[in-house]
């Protein structure tokens, strides 16, 4: 059975070792520790980033947290993978090696959606590619094990996070494992797991052994026999489709009734999963659903759509259920979600004393993402979007989890006080979402019953509480401080959310926007929105209004720029097509821009994999998905996004008389790409050198799109708990 209580994550006895005091760096070197005055470390922390101290990086916020404890906590940084010796460096740990990826998935850090090496890495010292391994959970587990045989394994972060169980693997195009099986670790700790950590160090410390830390939230372990006092339902028992509006009871005693099917007004749908077996409440916590098996969702793509349904339905951490899924001969066996932190805990946890900088080991070296960051605050975490290609929901969750105004503040102040190099500009104020800050259901028996995948879609749920006034008084407060020049908001503004607060984009408008604010539609088409969960273009048109007509009061000239994904499922070649027309009609022009890139565990992934639609209820005859996934077929996506390239227009010449739309191929304002191509594009010769001369003239007008990677959001992220924020 799981543990009843939820213990504050700073209300434990502390461990003995806190005598030892506060350290200035957790250690990386046996140097420090005798500093410190430390013979052994009771956890050493491997991570494939560089430490900084800040809490935008996981490592760091683990370490810090378990400090706090009273452990002593030291950190190997990018060691050399290719043999033990660097996982040596700080001898044995007391209770465990814990290991992450870092804050990015290390695929996604390495390769582009196009399966290319990057060439650099935003969390090394000097941008420099190349120091973590591929799969660095795996690899580094393994090395763990070589270096100390006997001592447990603890993984998490966001890439353990993604692949808990079986999922598809975009890089070798297969069905893996899950990677607690691949690494042999131990237990994997995934979600938001301050608590799970925190509760695994201190049993450990207590002198548990750690194949009895089974009954711990946000945690998955492997079993190898049958539980004879749980509840086992088969996942093909739970998956009915109904209608979400009005909010239900999942776990009434009676079936529900089957809901009437919609008329074809081609309205959006989308299914919940209830419990057909009668299954008590006093039950819920002993309740297990049965997943198909590794071997089945590898070799049938309808049961991995369908276990991916049920994986997403399971996700609310006050309804949850206990899931298992067989590989082999062995069972793994994921607890349900942590329950999210309270006010209180989220702001000692971003209290806690960072340095705020990186490590003194690395010198004058520049580390990209912490560029990006040292001047920004965390103000929340979570993101009740659901959107279908992004990570944030799946790793940190949909229920908002806020710091009180106070704390903001001091660490405003901080940043002001101690940052090297702060000039009077807070870079951001925000979270995985910017606007999404004490934001929550109206009540919290709905929240704890709700298996809505998305509170803003197909529209906003009329049970969330859209009130902005607490961040509006926050980004007033914060403004007003002494020293600080200007507080910029760029963590991405959920727009259908702000559409219903006015006043809160008058504010934004009026005093958080540096010229351009960027957001992200990701499409103008009904077929992919749909698929991702994302609001209609209208909603776009509606805050730009409010937006332009605020910047205008203000007497400021100031744009917004937006995000599009190429080829995600659900996109045809029309809809591209539409795209790059919207976007010349407009006056866009992209920099740069990427294709979809299938991340572990996202629903988007299932669509890509498999052609079916999880959003609902999955058969073999039920909804298809289109999946462009060809690479002839990616390629013109992306080229219709950066339509004005030269060097698409041949590409999208064919493409246009393929479809019949000749009549865009000119030099008509109405049509896409010229007739013409000139010299040294597209592997054409020029017709000639005057209209070449006239391209680089007309190339000038028009607002550039910044950067859009096409990644799904990675939450930054270490063993068990995520930091920072992605760009939703």
């Amino acid at each position: 059975m799981l543990a009843a209580d939820v213990t504050p994550i700073l209300g434990r006895r502390k461990y003995w070792a806190h005598r030892f005091g506060t350290a200035p760096f957790l250690p990386m070197s046996r140097d420090e520790m005798d500093t410190l005055g430390w013979d052994s470390c009771d956890v050493i922390l491997v991570t494939g980033d560089a430490y900084v101290d800040h809490p935008s990086f996981g490592m760091a916020v683990v370490g810090r947290l378990l400090e706090a404890q009273g452990f002593r906590v030291g950190i190997i940084a990018q060691p050399d993978w290719r043999n033990a010796e660097a996982f040596k460096a700080l001898g044995p740990p007391n209770l465990y090696f814990g290991v992450t990826a870092g804050n990015m998935d290390s695929m996604v850090n390495r390769y582009t959606s196009d399966r290319k090496m990057r060439s650099d890495d935003a969390y090394t010292p000097e941008g420099e590619g190349g120091k973590r391994p591929d799969r660095s959970v795996i690899v580094y587990t393994q090395r763990c094990r070589e270096a100390f045989p006997d001592v447990p394994v603890v993984i998490g972060g966001i890439e353990a996070s993604l692949r808990r169980v079986a999922h598809f693997d975009y890089w070798s195009e297969k069905v893996r494992r899950s990677v607690l099986l691949d690494s042999q670790a131990d237990i994997l700790v995934y979600g938001n797991a301050e608590r799970a950590i925190v509760e695994i160090t201190h049993r450990l410390g207590g002198g548990e052994s750690v194949t009895d830390l089974q009954n711990i939230r946000g945690t998955a372990f492997v079993r190898r026999a049958h539980q004879a006092d749980w509840i086992e339902i088969d996942s093909t028992e739970v998956d009915e489709p109904g209608r979400i509006d009005p909010p239900i009871d999942p776990y009434q005693m009676e079936p529900a009734a089957p809901a009437a099917a919609p008329e074809s007004s081609g309205e959006t749908v989308i299914s919940v999963v209830r419990l057909r077996r009668k299954v008590k409440t006093v039950d819920r916590e002993r309740s297990v659903i049965r997943l198909p098996s590794f071997e089945a969702v590898r070799e049938d793509p309808v049961l991995y759509a369908h276990a991916s349904r049920i994986v997403h339905a399971e996700a609310n951490p006050h309804n949850a259920r206990s899931l298992v899924q067989r590989h082999g001969e062995i069972d793994v066996w994921l607890n349900p979600p942590p329950i999210p932190l309270d006010t209180k805990e989220m702001d000692a946890v971003y209290e806690l004393p960072y340095q705020r900088v990186p490590h003194p080991s690395y010198g004058d070296a520049k580390i990209p993402a912490y560029k990006m960051i040292r001047f920004s605050v965390t103000i929340q975490r979570g993101c009740f979007g659901g959107c279908t290609f992004c990570s944030i929901t799946e790793h940190e969750g949909r229920i908002i989890q806020s710091r009180s105004e106070d704390s903001i503040i001091r660490e405003v102040e901080k940043v002001r006080d101690t940052v090297p190099g702060f000039t009077g500009v807070i870079s951001d104020l925000g979270g995985p979402t910017a606007n999404m800050y004490r934001l929550a259901c109206k009540s919290r028996e709905i929240e704890a019953a709700c298996r809505r995948p998305s509170c803003v879609f197909p529209g906003v749920c009329p049970n969330l509480d859209t009130n902005h006034n607490p961040l509006i008084k926050l980004y007033r407060r914060a403004r007003a401080l002494p020293g600080i020049k200007k507080v910029l908001i760029a963590s991405g503004v959920r727009y259908d959310l702000a559409v219903e607060s006015p006043e809160y984009v008058k504010e934004l408008a009026t005093h958080h926007v540096g010229g351009y604010l960027k957001i992200a539609p990701e499409a103008i088409a009904e077929g992919p929105l749909s698929k991702m969960m994302k609001p209609g273009i209208g909603t776009y048109h509606r805050f730009k209004e409010l937006f332009d007509r605020y910047s205008a009061e203000a007497g400021k000239e100031q744009y917004l720029i937006p995000y599009f994904i190429a080829a995600h499922p659900g996109t045809t070649d029309q809809d591209m097509l539409d795209l790059a027309l919207w976007l010349k009609a407009n006056g866009f022009r992209a920099d740069q821009v990427q294709a979809f890139l299938p991340g572990p565990m996202a629903t988007a992934t299932a669509m890509w994999h498999t052609g079916k639609n999880p959003l609902r209820k999955v058969t073999r005859d039920s909804e298809t998905v289109i999946v462009p996934k060809g690479h002839a077929q990616r390629r013109l996506h992306k080229a219709l996004l950066r339509y004005h390239d030269a060097n698409n227009w041949p590409m999208i010449r064919e493409a246009l008389k393929r479809m019949g739309r000749v009549d865009l191929i000119g030099n008509a304002k109405h049509q896409l790409v010229p007739a013409w191509q000139p010299a040294g594009t597209g592997g054409m010769p020029a017709r000639d050198a005057l209209p070449t001369a006239r391209v680089a003239q007309r190339a000038r007008p028009g607002r550039m799109l910044t950067q859009h990677t096409g990644l799904p959001p990675q939450p930054r992220a270490t063993p068990g708990t995520p930091k920072g924020r992605g760009r939703r």
